[in-house]
């Protein structure tokens, strides 16, 4: 961020207490809607893949049965962002960011539930978005929310928000540090020691209340590394390089997209989402693991259980199916679909690599854990976050050095080539 949000309140001992305290509430009850949101998201999977099974029974006159009603959950989601809180539009980081800045704006219960429904709605329906940008916008509300319960200051209410905002990530992923970096990296832009001490407060309670519902593991399940040497430094920069130019390329084709629907204006809300629903639908009848948030092609390429000419045409069709679904304004973020391509970007690369140096003593699922952190350097701009989320989401400790060197080149590759962190241009498209 550009313009660092003037957070300044009394750090007396008695004060800074009442706020840990209540950030422990605000990290409650957001990660309750979390955990709900996750377990929401994953019966609507559920439904989608039973509704496709029952659907290919009948034949091509089931392909209505797929389409119509990805098109309505769009319509419906887009709906009630235009007719009830347009604040609730998209990721909803940009957002939270903004209101960091200058205070909340709309009607925060409004947005919170809007966000909510809307982003089951679209996500289950098959709209490849992210769950993290929803629950982290339901997060910074629900701070806000229990902020003004308490009357508390505005200042105070901001750092209310920021810690909720922090426990909506940390739940999205269930990664309790990078929910707590991502709000000092990203969100706020600097160290601050109220904000600091309220979210980490947040995003441990968060954590604690939405593992009773989601379980202790990480999200995505890899084998036990060992440390990588010294030697793995170098294609660690050049698997950064090669992130920053795929991070360059998928920021401005999100923008695009949604400069394109901004075209179809007269299809403003339901109709333009519905349209889009009904592509995402007739895409899903074909290819229906290719649809939705994509959590299982991450962990298949984890797995390595994709060939390589299959994983480079997923790849292909999830880096311009982020972008159309993202254009459709309804609920949703963008992390999710990036663990996606970024993890399969880093392991296409290195795929080769590990056939021409084999003393590089690596495998491509490392470069896979690797290619997601680079990725989200590259697009979102904010390293340290790419890296701790990498490794708490898939406990990959062990690669912090390969991490930390791909995220530096991915960063510097995206700067080189002057491209803003994506939720600074998402912020200047209306």
């Amino acid at each position: 961020m550009n313009d660092e949000p003037a957070i300044v309140i009394d750090r007396s001992p008695g004060r800074l207490f009442q706020l840990v305290l209540l950030s422990i509430v605000v990290g409650t009850f957001t990660g309750l809607a979390g955990a709900a949101f996750r377990i929401l998201l994953v019966r609507a999977e559920l439904w989608r893949t039973y509704l496709l099974g029952r659907a290919h029974n009948l034949g091509w006159t089931g392909v209505p049965l797929v389409v119509c009603p990805v098109a309505l959950a769009g319509a419906f989601a887009a709906w009630l962002v235009f007719r009830f809180a347009p604040q609730a539009m998209g990721s909803g980081i940009p957002r939270v960011e903004r209101e960091l800045k200058v205070g909340w704006s709309g009607n925060t219960l409004s947005t919170v539930i809007v966000k909510f429904i809307g982003g089951v709605l679209a996500i289950g329906g098959g709209f490849a978005l992210g769950r993290e940008g929803p629950t982290v916008q339901i997060g910074g509300g629900i701070g806000q929310l229990i902020g003004r319960a308490f009357q508390r200051e505005s200042h105070e209410c901001r750092v209310l928000l920021a810690a909720g905002a922090g426990a909506g990530l940390a739940t999205a992923f269930n990664a309790p540090i990078a929910g707590a970096v991502f709000v000092l990296e990203e969100l706020l832009g600097s160290f601050n020691v109220s904000v600091t001490f309220a979210t980490l407060g947040a995003s441990a309670s968060a954590i604690c209340v939405s593992r009773v519902f989601l379980g202790q593991a990480p999200d995505f399940r890899v084998p036990a590394f060992d440390f990588l040497n010294f030697g793995i430094l170098p294609v660690s920069i050049v698997c950064g390089i090669v992130m920053g130019f795929v991070g360059v390329v998928y920021s401005r084709m999100i923008l695009a997209a949604l400069r394109l629907s901004l075209s179809f204006d007269k299809l403003r809300g339901g109709l333009r989402a519905a349209a889009i629903g009904a592509l995402i639908g007739l895409f899903g009848w074909f290819a229906p693991s290719l649809v939705g948030g994509g959590d299982l092609l991450t962990q298949q390429t984890l797995d390595g259980s994709l060939r390589s000419t299959a994983l480079a045409s997923i790849f292909l069709i999830r880096f311009l199916l982020g972008p159309v679904s993202y254009a459709a304004r309804t609920p949703g973020g963008l992390f999710a679909p990036m663990l996606v391509i970024g993890s399969q970007a880093g392991f296409l690369l290195f795929a080769p690599w590990s056939g021409i140096v084999p003393s590089a003593a690596a495998v491509p699922t490392q470069f896979a854990i690797v290619g997601i952190a680079g990725l989200f350097a590259a697009v979102v701009r904010a390293p340290v976050t790419g890296i701790v989320l990498a490794a708490e989401l898939t406990g990959g400790y062990t690669l912090l050095l390969p991490m930390l060197g791909a995220a530096f080149a991915a960063t510097a590759t995206a700067s080189i080539l002057n491209e803003p962190p994506i939720y600074d241009s998402l912020r200047s498209v209306k």
